[in-house]
């Protein structure tokens, strides 16, 4: 009877133990080389002339600098 008590007190720890490991396999699959997250609000900031030519500059003084 004590036996048969630990043995299901050692089952239960080791289903709960297990139960805390399981991960719902929730995974998106993107084809490579495509962005289909969300629209990024810098990229139409990026396009601009005026962001064009600062980043164009920030480039230079980096490069200088080597």
């Amino acid at each position: 009877m004590h036996g048969k008590l630990i043995l299901l007190f050692v089952t239960a720890a080791v289903l709960t133990g297990l139960a805390g490991c399981y991960e719902s396999p929730k995974m998106k699959v993107y084809q490579p080389g495509v962005y289909k997250g969300d629209k990024d609000p810098l990229l139409d900031k990026q396009r601009t002339p005026e962001q064009q030519a600062a980043l164009r500059e920030r480039f230079d003084r980096v490069q200088r600098d080597r």
